[in-house]
């Protein structure tokens, strides 16, 4: 018998709202099943096991907000989970006896009904909901399982279908009445849900910053920087992309994705995790791909296994991912296996960008705009595609030798696009 406990979804998560339970007591469960669904200051997270057994006990009710650590589930007819299965550090408040928690758990409302069934409803789409007026049964959710989010509530209300909050009175009398109910009542819905919206964006950011922070604090961060002649890989790409239907074409940035990742398999020391004093390199390269949500805010989901991936999947895997993140369906692996974190912001027209390696990985690429720029080949001078690549890394793992032939090895691939 073991305990299934609120996982930490990163070093900036101390606790998480039970979303939906996709299982019930009785049920067999294996490694990487989906049980359930939290929800964080990042979105809702589907949430997987890491070990085969049965579900015997639910112990948390879809709607509480439960700290990290807190055990949630009990499984029988397994092993406990082995503290490796998830590479982020659990935060102190975890530490506490599940016991001493109970005044940060808040108890779930009634669902709203469609048709006489039952929906659920994620707590902060409640909450807007309550702030905008609106009738969650009138809304058919995107969620899992038809759940309403908080990007349901909005899209609703977006279109004008959000019904304003009125005392209720007599019918009017006179069609030229009904104006002077519904008006007044326009502008501060549009003012609720503005609050919504900077409300969630306040809370990413609160947890994005939280990371960062420690991260300054704690990592003796160095950085490197090199430029990279784009000309050949660019020109292997539109070559390729000729032969293919557009919606299998492939965009520049998979290249960078597919060279970093065979450049760790070169230089292994940038690829894992600092804990407990120490570097544990990781075999498995799952790159962290920072997404931008159209919200605002962040999220860096894992590639898994982006070495062995050829171009083609690559390319589906990083279409795949943006999707469901900006709809809010990431899996609990996904937020924290990555080995390295991966940023790009050449498409925002950045010429180079110097980031804050996220704990607890050891390194972070960026990578910026391309730009032509001279350049001089065998003596003569032109004009080439030149892209600016750079690397933070972790003092204590490696150190600037070892970054710069991380660096030189990420070139080199590059200018081998065939053979990615």
């Amino acid at each position: 018998m073991s305990e299934f406990v609120m996982p930490s979804l990163g070093t900036d998560m101390e606790a998480g709202t039970l979303y939906e339970w996709f299982v019930k007591p009785g049920d067999a469960v294996q490694r990487g099943d989906v049980i359930a669904s939290v929800e964080t200051a990042k979105g809702v997270i589907d949430i997987e096991i890491f070990e085969d057994g049965r579900i015997d006990q639910l112990l948390v009710e879809p709607g509480t907000e439960v700290p990290v650590g807190t055990p949630i589930a009990v499984v029988v007819g397994a092993e406990p989970v082995a503290a490796a299965a998830v590479p982020v550090p659990v935060p102190a408040a975890a530490e506490a006896h599940p016991m001493d928690q109970k005044a940060l758990v808040r108890p779930s409302k009634p669902e709203p009904a469609h048709n006489g069934k039952r929906v659920r409803v994620s707590p902060v789409a409640r909450k807007l909901a309550e702030e905008l007026g609106v009738d969650l049964s009138q809304i058919v959710g995107t969620g899992p399982n038809g759940a309403i989010s908080r990007a349901d509530v909005e899209e609703f209300q977006r279109r004008g279908a959000a019904a304003p909050r009125v005392e209720e009175t007599a019918p009017p009398s006179r069609v030229e009445q009904q104006p002077v109910v519904e008006k007044p009542a326009e502008q501060p819905t549009k003012a609720a849900a503005q609050k919504g919206s900077t409300e969630f964006q306040a809370a990413m950011r609160r947890a994005i910053a939280a990371a960062m922070a420690r991260s300054n604090r704690e990592i003796p961060h160095y950085y490197l920087e090199t430029r990279l002649d784009m000309g050949r890989p660019l020109a292997w790409l539109e070559a390729e992309n000729q032969k293919r239907p557009i919606r299998d074409r492939i965009l520049p940035v998979v290249l960078l994705i597919k060279a970093t990742a065979k450049a760790l398999v070169d230089v292994p020391d940038l690829n894992g995790y600092w804990v407990d004093d120490a570097l544990r390199p990781s075999e498995a390269i799952h790159i962290g791909f920072a997404i931008a949500l159209r919200q605002g805010g962040l999220v860096t989901p894992a590639i898994h296994h982006a070495d062995l991936k050829s171009l083609e999947e690559l390319m589906a895997a990083m279409s795949d991912l943006i999707m469901r993140t900006r709809a809010g369906r990431l899996r609990s692996s996904e937020l924290t296996d990555a080995t390295i974190t991966l940023t790009n912001l050449g498409d925002m027209g950045v010429e180079k960008v110097y980031g804050v390696i996220y704990p607890p990985q050891v390194a972070l690429v960026g990578f910026g705009k391309v730009m032509e720029q001279p350049w001089a080949v065998n003596g003569l001078l032109g004009v080439r595609p030149v892209l600016t690549v750079t690397l933070a890394g972790d003092h204590r793992a490696s150190d600037g030798r070892r970054g710069g032939q991380f660096l030189d090895v990420l070139a080199k691939h590059l200018q081998e696009p065939d053979k990615l």
